[in-house]
């Protein structure tokens, strides 16, 4: 009797596994729109249609996402691909939705290192469409997390510090400071009291030790880094460390990852900006711009290494933070930082929109055109990415030859 129960609950489980699996690789491959579509997805594929949980329940695990470092959109998968089966039911989830627009972003990074493409019109086009996208990114997030006085002086100033600090570890600097500051300095938050009403199958212990996993990995990759001169550990500590501090997720990668592999040699100032743009024609997370970074640099073991360093915060992240999080939301200090934090990112990326990505891409009154055409629809007319992308290109096409 006791065999048959287990094999039942090991026939459930695996049940579980695939369906999860399934569910989430059908949105990566059609959830297109950026993380807040991602989240809009979610919430009709897993609270309408399936039931998974309820609206409460899944709009406290946004919450919670939004409030952690990491891609929330990616986290939310995670997250509740940890509720329905468990750790593993985590790993399929993010497996799902990251590995079709990984392994697109892949063999493009594959096909442009086998041409001589420094002069393409079409691959101008897409440094265009990286120009448009930034800018939109920006506007809207200034609206929501930097809407007063004091959070848009933050935006300027941090804005100016990226652009004029010489050392390459300014944004993590300033990210922290932003972070003390709205610590001690911004108006303390009320956070309505509530919970997950959700069973979550995570022990503390398991918790805890996620922490220290990552705090471990966070602290000791650079000193390994520092003694070994392995390509594959260095990856993995430029692209872990990018994942462990990216604080509103989504376009805010682009300035830290630019840091990261241009300075270094990994990938040009034209491929990277030519990897962004792509990585807007396709569905799933934008962190999945790692996966054509790391083939640039290393091939396929390199687009494998950086997926996987990028991702796994998110992963030790959630784990850590879903048994805490009642206590850690209804911190008002904690919730000031993360206001601060929020409002620097803002004028990090707005610094990222000059340099590299205005100085690189805008030329001459056609290009700004065209850029402020791609704008427009991505803002008034609410046209989807892909198509904004496809217009970029023909553009470029169209200007500079193919």
């Amino acid at each position: 009797m006791q065999k048959n129960d287990n094999l039942n609950k090991d026939t459930n489980f695996f049940r579980k596994m695939i369906e999860v699996f399934s569910v989430a690789s059908r949105l990566g491959l059609t959830s297109f729109g950026g993380p807040i579509a991602h989240l809009g997805y979610f919430r009709n594929e897993y609270v309408e249609k399936r039931k998974w949980l309820d609206e409460k329940s899944y709009a406290d695990l946004v919450a919670l996402c939004q409030f952690l470092p990491g891609p929330a959109s990616s986290q939310v998968g995670i997250a509740i691909g940890i509720l329905r089966a468990g750790l593993m039911g985590g790993v399929a989830s993010w497996i799902g939705f990251t590995f079709p627009s990984a392994f697109v972003l892949f063999l493009f990074a594959t096909f442009v290192q086998g041409y001589d493409i420094s002069n393409a019109g079409w691959l101008h086009g897409l440094t265009i469409v990286a120009v448009a996208v930034v800018a939109h990114a920006v506007w809207g997030m200034a609206k929501s997390l930097a809407p007063d006085k004091t959070r848009a002086t933050i935006v300027v100033f941090s804005a100016v510090l990226t652009l004029l600090l010489p050392f390459t570890m300014k944004q993590i600097l300033i990210i922290l400071l932003a972070g003390i500051f709205g610590w001690l300095f911004l108006p303390k938050i009320e956070v309505e009291d509530s919970s997950l009403g959700i069973n979550i199958p995570i022990s503390r212990g398991i918790s805890l030790a996620s922490w220290v996993i990552f705090i471990v990995l966070l602290l000791g990759l650079p000193l390994l880094r520092q003694v070994s001169d392995n390509q594959l550990l260095a990856i993995f500590d430029s692209f872990f460390r990018v994942g462990s501090l990216v604080f509103g997720g989504g376009h805010v990668v682009l300035p830290l990852l630019q840091a990261e592999v241009v300075p270094v040699g990994w990938a040009s100032q034209t491929q990277f900006i030519a990897g962004y743009g792509a990585a807007q024609a396709v569905p799933g997370p934008l962190f999945t711009f790692a996966a054509y970074l790391g083939a640039v640099a290393k091939g396929l073991i390199g687009s494998l290494t950086a997926t996987v360093a990028i991702f796994l915060p998110s992963f030790l992240i959630i784990i850590g933070g879903l048994p805490f999080w009642q206590a850690i939301r209804m911190n008002s200090k904690f919730q000031s930082a993360i206001t601060g934090i929020n409002a620097a990112v803002v004028g990090i990326l707005l610094a990222a929109l000059y340099d590299p990505i205005w100085t690189k891409a805008i030329n001459n009154p056609f290009d700004f055109s065209l850029a402020l055409i791609a704008f427009g629809m991505l803002m008034f007319w609410r046209v989807a990415p892909w198509k904004v992308v496809s217009f970029c290109i023909i553009g470029g096409i169209a200007f500079y030859g193919f």
